[in-house]
């Protein structure tokens, strides 16, 4: 008999929505080995692309195959509105009221929150169903807010998400993370938990399955230069700013361009600094199914975040893996103790914030013979092949899982 899971992440999207997209594909390989997923997220996120259709406080919705329950959420006009934290308590509240009979009893309840609140309802559930408890962590809140919000640690709501994320890591039977060295965290926290590392990954058959570069987006990138590119989300947490200051450090070169393909609020801004250069070119987001074709227009892919301690836990970011499987070496500027470029020894890592290194790297790539950057690109491909798959993070669960019933 197949066993249920819930799994609670409001941010929960899917191919068609938009991000987050973990929970779907590990949903997919779930079912495989024998489990009932149902996906529990809201209505709104100000990462979807296109909104679910949803006209009753819970709507129910089978996307390829995985089930979703959609709770009715306000929309807030963007990332850093207050109105999002209306849509969070809305949230929250709402999961006290789930429509139960219309569900399947859990055996399993994964709790994945961003903000620590929906542990209150949740819970209840538990208790209510007997479920094993799993606590997944993607970011470390309410810390992130407080290292990169600027937030006091001492301000009331602050001290809400702090008091719910430590009932989320007494209550629970396991907790998961993304993050490699998240133990370490608990242990400062003075807790006598371990967390299990399950990391994100990228979704083979997905990734097979890919359309062709939109015409017009394909012919602004030159097929005569050595591309440096960089797909995704254009905000300010993505040290996209660093990059411009990269291209005018080699503005003489004529050789090299930087290609960067995405939306995000700081576009605009970087589009303003930017000007008067002649080897960088900003291009609109596009399908996520073009991607991969996207990525073999580049030479080098770049990727950064803006500095921060809490990085010392380890980062997971998604379009890592998307570049490692499209075999490009990749410029890596981000503070980490879990350094997968290096790991993989699939490009070259530099320090975060300095501009000087990443336009140095790109030289040294540029300069470097052909077939040692095609073996840079196929070490990122093997390397996250091997680890990185969903498929084998969903073995990863499902053993985790049986474990808790010993």
């Amino acid at each position: 008999m197949k066993k249920n899971i819930w799994i609670i992440n409001e941010y929960a999207g899917s191919p068609y929505h938009g991000m987050e997209f973990r929970h779907f594909y590990l949903s997919k390989e779930l079912q495989k080995l024998g489990y009932n997923p149902l996906i529990i997220t809201a209505s709104y996120s100000h990462l979807f692309k296109q909104l679910p259709s949803v006209k009753n406080k819970f709507t129910f919705e089978n996307i390829d195959g995985v089930n979703y329950l959609w709770i009715k959420v306000p929309q807030y006009p963007q990332s850093h509105s207050k109105k999002r934290v209306l849509k969070w308590f809305n949230y929250t509240n709402s999961l006290y009221y789930l429509p139960v009979l219309k569900m399947p009893k859990p055996d399993y309840i994964l709790l994945s929150p961003m903000q620590t609140l929906p542990i209150f309802p949740v819970l209840k559930w538990a208790k209510k169903f007997n479920s094993k408890l799993i606590f997944e962590v993607k970011d470390i809140w309410p810390l992130s807010i407080i290292e990169l919000g600027g937030y006091s640690p001492k301000h009331p709501f602050i001290r809400l998400l702090k008091y719910a994320e430590k009932v989320c890591i007494k209550k629970s039977d396991a907790i998961v993370s993304v993050l490699p060295n998240y133990s370490q965290y608990l242990k400062e926290q003075g807790f006598q938990k371990s967390a299990y590392y399950i990391p994100n990954g990228i979704d083979i058959n997905e990734l097979q399955t890919i359309e062709p570069l939109d015409k017009e987006i394909a012919s602004k990138i030159p097929e005569d230069k050595f591309i440096v590119g960089y797909a995704g989300t254009i905000g300010i947490a993505n040290a996209l700013n660093y990059l411009v200051e990269a291209a005018k450090l080699l503005k003489d070169n004529s050789n090299i361009v930087f290609i960067v393909v995405g939306n995000g609020s700081e576009k605009e801004h970087l589009i303003k600094q930017s000007e008067g250069l002649n080897n960088i070119k900003f291009l609109p987001a596009i399908p996520k199914r073009q991607i991969q074709s996207l990525l073999q227009k580049f030479d080098v892919c770049y990727i950064g975040l803006e500095y921060s301690p809490l990085f010392k836990f380890g980062v997971s970011p998604n379009k890592l893996f998307d570049y490692m499987y499209a075999s490009k070496p990749i410029v890596f500027s981000i503070y980490s103790p879990n350094n997968v470029v290096e790991q993989a020894n699939c490009g070259i890592a530099v320090p975060p914030s300095s501009p000087k290194d990443i336009a140095e790297s790109v030289v040294k790539l540029f300069n470097m013979p052909d077939d040692e950057r095609k073996q840079l690109g196929n070490n990122g491909k093997k390397f996250v092949l091997e680890n990185h798959t969903f498929e084998k993070l969903a073995k990863k669960y499902s053993e985790l899982l049986e474990g808790l019933n010993k």
